[in-house]
């Protein structure tokens, strides 16, 4: 597998995961809020959950690019990003071996709620941009990323396909989630390292992906050329015949 650099990646749209993603976009009370959150998980590892818990309501919900992903579904929204900062803050507070940090946020993943669980993926594309993923974290985060990518929920496999897992997923779960996202309409503008990443055997699943579609009768999205270059564009659809000779 090859790991894409995504430290600095030339046009890669900032996500939630981003160290600054918020930048300019809080108003004061709002950044005075997350700042004292981050210092308190920073002494206290135990009010992580309560912060987390609370992003939303203190930093709003709005997307981070609202005039091209207005829902924050592909990038990620305020609260996503704060929610990001305290994961980062909180991996500060603990050893560094990932262990504890695995552990809780496994379990706060597993309590919270889609927003939350949105927030730990996020917080993991964060320390995965910071280079500080070890071992036991990776191992944690790559399973969240596996659950994630069986829900139905479009913000949450958006979010399962960052920077995090870019790094973490193997060839065969990273290629069949580019496929889920195809197969939900979800832009592939989400997945973080598409273009460092794909390769022949997803073109490949692709390819066999439209034409499932196209014998269906069903439309093959955009997307699809996007992991397939090489796809037949799909033939015209026959106009039909109503002269009184038919």
């Amino acid at each position: 597998m090859t790991t894409p650099d995504l430290t600095d990646a030339p046009g890669r749209p900032t996500t939630a995961g981003d160290p600054g993603a918020l930048a300019g976009l809080l108003t004061d009370e709002q950044a005075a809020w997350l700042a004292t959150a981050c210092g308190d998980v920073a002494t206290d590892p135990g009010s992580a959950v309560g912060h987390l818990a609370r992003a939303g309501r203190s930093v709003g919900r709005t997307s981070l690019d609202p005039d091209l992903d207005p829902a924050g579904v592909l990038h990620g929204t305020l609260d996503d990003a704060a929610r990001a900062r305290l994961v980062v803050a909180l991996a500060g507070s603990l050893p560094a071996d990932g262990e504890s940090l695995a552990a809780r946020l496994t379990e706060t993943y597993q309590r919270g709620d889609t927003p939350e669980r949105r927030g730990v993926l996020r917080g993991l594309d964060a320390l995965t941009l910071a280079g500080t993923v070890p071992p036991a974290l990776a191992s944690a985060g790559t399973a969240l990323a596996a659950d994630a990518l069986r829900a139905n929920d479009q913000s949450l496999v958006a979010a399962a396909v960052g920077p995090f897992a870019a790094a973490h997923l193997d060839d065969h779960a990273w290629r069949h989630a580019v496929l889920k996202l195809v197969f939900m309409g979800v832009s592939l503008d989400a997945v973080a390292g598409l273009d460092e990443r794909a390769d022949d055997e997803l073109a490949r699943m692709a390819r066999d992906f439209a034409a499932e579609r196209r014998a269906a009768g069903r439309v093959v999205p955009d997307d699809v050329a996007r992991i397939a270059p090489d796809l037949t564009p799909a033939p015209p659809t026959p106009l039909a015949n109503h002269s009184k000779d038919a």
